[in-house]
């Protein structure tokens, strides 16, 4: 089938960019192969183990977040009954722990491979166009509650203000990392290095270089600290929220992560007909 120009494009961010240039440099093991998916070089074994297995989860996770989500909504019914505050709670906290099953689980491809987590061919290019270090903005979060949570207080407004400011500051800090890292990527000697990396792959074996090796354990660092970012910002926020508030937060986050992976997945499939 012929590659559609429109999303090849589409895919060339700058991260993308680095993640290209460094999978398509790493050291080939033994039965790797070669590939090209969704127009980002990355590295995998003749059955894809790691891409695999990651898809696999995903896809049983997703199925779980639309249970979770039918949950909730029935759930936010009978929010307003103070005799179901504790069964609120515990809905809560099972819908946090399946958000930390996705994170671990996360966490352990990206050891295997940051690049392949990095531009994950598993997500439809709408919801990759829309990420941020791998996954949603945290600031995010509160355009979230600010859709979904109508009764907040003055105290809560104003917790909400200060946690903006300490999540905006950290994600200034995460893009400056991430621009210190793509300028590593293109800039001489390592730019070099890469360029020679590429063609021994592609030719011969090669030994890992640790100049090479560290900046993959950066990427994977980066990733760690952007990830943990998401999940601290929305605990922090749901410890300023009310149980009540928060299932409203957690259907809003549901909903839209659920949409726009349909909404993806649809036209992604409506350009491949095109061709």
């Amino acid at each position: 089938m012929k590659q559609n120009p429109e999303r090849t494009h589409e895919q060339e961010t700058p991260i993308s960019y680095s993640v290209s240039v460094l999978s398509s440099a790493r050291r080939r093991r033994p039965g790797q192969t070669k590939t090209m998916v969704y127009g980002s070089a990355v590295r995998h074994n003749n059955n894809n183990s790691n891409g695999n297995s990651f898809h696999a989860f995903l896809e049983g996770w997703l199925v779980r977040q639309q249970q979770f989500l039918d949950e909730i909504v029935y759930a936010k019914r009978f929010c307003h009954d103070d005799s179901r505050e504790q069964d609120l709670r515990d809905l809560i906290a099972r819908v946090l722990s399946h958000y930390q099953q996705y994170l671990g689980e996360k966490s352990r491809a990206a050891h295997r491979d940051v690049f392949l987590v990095l531009s994950p061919p598993w997500f439809s290019s709408l919801e990759r166009a829309l990420f941020w270090i791998g996954g949603f903005r945290p600031g995010l979060v509160f355009r979230l509650v600010a859709n979904s949570v109508g009764d907040l207080s003055q105290d809560q407004v104003q917790w909400m203000e200060t946690l903006r400011a300490e999540t905006s500051a950290e994600e200034r800090q995460l893009e400056e990392e991430l621009a210190r890292l793509q300028e590593s990527v293109v800039a001489p000697p390592l730019s070099e290095l890469l360029r020679r990396r590429g063609r021994a792959v592609n030719g011969e074996e090669g030994n890992a270089n640790p100049v090479l090796e560290s900046m993959i354990t950066e990427f994977e660092i980066l990733l760690g600290s952007a990830d943990m970012l998401r999940a601290n910002t929305a605990t922090k926020m749901i410890q300023i929220l009310s149980p009540v508030q928060t299932v409203s937060f957690l259907a809003a986050a549901a909903q839209l992560q659920l949409r726009i992976r349909r909404l993806g997945f649809q036209r992604d499939a409506e350009r491949e007909e095109q061709f």
